[in-house]
C-alpha cells in the first residue's frame, strides 16, 4: 500500500442542557415514553409559530468561550429544505448563513506536543424527532424534534485517526464540565460524522471526500476512520477512481457500509426564518452567559496539582465528574489532597461502585471526611483498619470515633511507646535480626508479626514497618 496523506474533518451535533426545547414549551428530556414530550409546534402542525429559547443561546454563548470561538454579535436562522419522515414541517430551523460562533480551536497533546484542532464554525439549530426502522415499517418519536443543538464542525486538519480520538476526548471533557451538555453518545447527546480523504502528495487538491455517518463513540470513530482510510488507499493503489459519498459505521461489522452515493451537491434552498427576528447580542449579555460557567476541568487539574497531586491522579479525579465537584468543596481547607484523592479513587470508588451510587448518596459529609483524612494522616486509623469500617462510614450517620469504638479499633500512634516495643522485639529474636541483616525478607514480616502479637493488634502497622526498619538498619 502507498503512502497517502490523510486529511479528516469532525462534525459534531451536541444536545444541549436546558429545560425546554429550542422553540417550543415543551420538556427537554430523555428515555420518556414515546411522543409524551411533544405539542404542536414539535409536531409541524400548519400555522404553529416557534418561539427562541433565550437559555439556549446563553449556553451556545458557553460552547463558544469554551471554544476558543469569536461570538457573532448580530444572526439569524434559516430554514434548511428537505424532504424526510423525521422532519414533518420540511425544513429544518438552522443557522447557515450566520453561525454564533466561528474560528475556534480546542487544544490536544500528541506525543507530549500540542496541536491546536482548528473549528470553523459552531451554529445553533433543531434535532428532528427519532426514526425507528421495524421492517418494512419506520416508527417516529417526537420527543427529540425540537431538541436544541450545536453543530460544530472542525476545519480539515485532522491528520490521522489518533488525533480525531484526542479532539473529541477533549471537546467532550470541555462541553462536560461547561455543563453545556452531557455528551452521552450512548443516549445520542453527542452524535460524530467524520469526513474523510486521501491524496498523495502535499501539493495536490484534497481527495475525494466520503463521510462517515452518527458514530456511536468515540473509539468507533477511530476504527471508522481506520478503515476508511485502508479502504480509500486500496482504491487508489489499483489506480480506481470514487465518487463523493455518505457511508455509516456498522459495529457488527466493524466496517463502514456504503449509504449513498452523491451524484451532486445538496441544494437545501437556505434562506432566512422569517418567523424569527434578528437576534442582536451585546457584550453585557454575553459576559453575563461567561461569568456563570463553572470551573472547567484544566483550572480544576492546576487547583489539584498545586495541592501536591499527581497528575496521573488529577486526570483520574476528573474523570469522574461527581467526585471532582465533591473535592472541590474542599479547596478552601487545608486538607491533605493527595489522602483525600487516594480514598476517592481506592476505597471510597469501589464500595460507590459496588452498591450503584454516587458519593452524594453517602453520609460521607464534608466533617466526616476531614476527620477521615487526619486520622490516616496521623496514623490514627489505618489503611487495614479503614477497609474494615468504610462501608459504616459512607452508610451511617455516626462519627468515625464511634465506628472505630464500636469495632474496638485503636491505634498506638505514640512513637516512643512503639519504639520501646520494637526495641524489646529485637532484642528477643536476635537470629531474626541477623536474617534480616542477610538480606532474608521474610525475617521482615516475622517481626511485624511479634510487634503486632506484642501490641495485640493495636499498633499502626505503617508506623510500625517504618519504626522497625529504621531500627534495624541502626543496628546494622
Amino acid at each position: 500500500m502507498n503512502n497517502y496523506i490523510e486529511t479528516i474533518g469532525i462534525e459534531v451535533h451536541v444536545e444541549l442542557k436546558t429545560n425546554t426545547k429550542i422553540f417550543s414549551p415543551s420538556k427537554n428530556g430523555y428515555g420518556m415514553m414515546a411522543n409524551s414530550l411533544t405539542n404542536v409546534i414539535d409536531l409541524g402542525y400548519p400555522g404553529t409559530l416557534p418561539t427562541i429559547n433565550y437559555g439556549v443561546i446563553e449556553t451556545a454563548i458557553k460552547a463558544c468561550h469554551v471554544l476558543h470561538c469569536n461570538i457573532r454579535k448580530k444572526m439569524h436562522f434559516d430554514r434548511k429544505n428537505y424532504f424526510y419522515p423525521d422532519n414533518p414541517k420540511n425544513y429544518q430551523i438552522t443557522q447557515a448563513r450566520t453561525p454564533i460562533g466561528y474560528n475556534g480551536y480546542v487544544e490536544i497533546e500528541v506525543n507530549g506536543k500540542p496541536k491546536k484542532i482548528e473549528i470553523e464554525e459552531i451554529h445553533i439549530e433543531e434535532d428532528t424527532c427519532k426514526s425507528a426502522h421495524r421492517g418494512d415499517v419506520t416508527l417516529l418519536d417526537f420527543n427529540r424534534a425540537g431538541v436544541p443543538l450545536i453543530e460544530i464542525v472542525s476545519k480539515a486538519c485532522i491528520s490521522n485517526s489518533k488525533e480525531a480520538m484526542l479532539y473529541l476526548e477533549k471537546l467532550k471533557e470541555l462541553l462536560f464540565y461547561a455543563d453545556i451538555s452531557d455528551c452521552k453518545m450512548e443516549e445520542g447527546s453527542m452524535r460524530c460524522d467524520a469526513n474523510v480523504s486521501l491524496r498523495r502528495n502535499i501539493d495536490d487538491p484534497l481527495g475525494t471526500k466520503c463521510e462517515i455517518k452518527n458514530i456511536g463513540s468515540i473509539s468507533n470513530v477511530g476504527i471508522a476512520i481506520e478503515k476508511e482510510i485502508e479502504r480509500q488507499a486500496k482504491l487508489l493503489d489499483n489506480n480506481e477512481t470514487f465518487k463523493e459519498q455518505t457511508r455509516r459505521f456498522d459495529d457488527k461489522l466493524n466496517n463502514t457500509v456504503l449509504m449513498r452515493v452523491k451524484e451532486t451537491g445538496n441544494d437545501y434552498r437556505y434562506f432566512p426564518e422569517p418567523d424569527i427576528p434578528y437576534l442582536e447580542l451585546t457584550e453585557t449579555e454575553i459576559n453575563k452567559a461567561i461569568q456563570t460557567l463553572p470551573m472547567l476541568a484544566e483550572e480544576r487539574k492546576e487547583k489539584y496539582m498545586s495541592r501536591g497531586v499527581s497528575l496521573l491522579n488529577a486526570n483520574k479525579i476528573i474523570a469522574n465528574r461527581s467526585l471532582s465537584d465533591y473535592l472541590n468543596e474542599f479547596l478552601d481547607t487545608d486538607m491533605n489532597f493527595s489522602t483525600a484523592i487516594n480514598l476517592l479513587l481506592g476505597d471510597i470508588s469501589f464500595y460507590l461502585n459496588r452498591e450503584e451510587k454516587t458519593i452524594t448518596d453517602t453520609c460521607l459529609t464534608k466533617e466526616k471526611m476531614l476527620d477521615l483524612v487526619a486520622k490516616l494522616d496521623n496514623n490514627t486509623l489505618s489503611s487495614k483498619n479503614l477497609k474494615e469500617i468504610i462501608d459504616d462510614i459512607l452508610k451511617s450517620n455516626k462519627t468515625i470515633e464511634e465506628i472505630m469504638k464500636e469495632k474496638n479499633i485503636t491505634n498506638i500512634t505514640d512513637i516512643y511507646v512503639l519504639k520501646e516495643i520494637v526495641s524489646k522485639v529485637i532484642s528477643n529474636n536476635l537470629e531474626s535480626v541477623e536474617d534480616y541483616k542477610a538480606g532474608k525478607d521474610r525475617a521482615l514480616k516475622y517481626l511485624m508479626g511479634q510487634i503486632m502479637k506484642e501490641t495485640k493488634g493495636s499498633a499502626n502497622p505503617k508506623l510500625v514497618n517504618e519504626i522497625l526498619i529504621e531500627e534495624l538498619n541502626n543496628n546494622c
